[in-house]
């Protein structure tokens, strides 16, 4: 079987993505973070028969949705790098998504931020709290979807999703954009976490 599976790449990441981005889309905003295995489409063929109709053999991976992160884990938290910590894989998992609403600021916008936290730089759990207060309480604040994702010894892809202002066109297609060095230390995390392999 093993010679089937997809060897890992850039376009059979982005197609994985694009396929997420659709299913988070269907499901509108205001969700909490959402993962995802990816699990190559030919190990799922081969172990779910019944479900050969609903998978698409054009995709070399095929997203599955995880349970829901406990109620105070939120996008952009602690409290989810410290899930992400935890988290482990089977060896049939080739990669993992993460997608995450968070706020995100123009650069003129960190000095406000710095003002917020400096008060507070001793206690670094009252730092995050005071800078994610800031953040959505800022005027120039815009919200957004952070999608990262990551393929076993493979390539990783993030990217950014601005959420519509209220005077864009609503038939617009999603505005995705990416940056270079973009959510690092999610990278990081996300690959951390496809290293220490469950049991099948």
């Amino acid at each position: 079987m093993n010679q089937h599976l997809p060897v890992p790449s850039e376009a059979a990441l982005s197609r994985t993505v694009h396929e997420i981005i659709d299913y988070v889309d269907a499901e509108g905003w205001d969700q909490p973070p959402v993962m995802f295995a990816l699990v190559p489409t030919v190990l799922l063929a081969a172990s779910e028969p019944s479900l050969g109709d609903q998978l698409d053999e054009g995709h070399e991976y095929t997203p599955i949705a995880q349970e829901a992160f406990p109620e105070d884990v939120q996008g952009g938290s602690p409290a989810l790098g410290e899930f992400l910590a935890t988290t482990s894989w089977p060896s049939s998992v080739a990669g993992c998504a993460l997608v995450q609403e968070i706020v995100v600021l123009p650069p003129n916008a960190e000095a406000d931020l710095d003002d917020a936290v400096l008060p507070l730089v001793t206690d670094s759990h009252s730092v995050d709290e005071a800078a994610r207060f800031a953040a959505h309480a800022h005027p120039d604040s815009r919200r957004a979807r952070l999608i990262a994702a990551v393929l076993r010894d493979g390539p990783a892809m993030t990217l950014l999703q601005l959420r519509p202002l209220d005077d864009d066109d609503p038939f617009a297609g999603a505005e995705l954009r990416t940056y270079e060095n973009l959510a690092p230390e999610v990278v990081g995390a996300l690959y951390a976490t496809l290293e220490a392999e469950e049991d099948d």
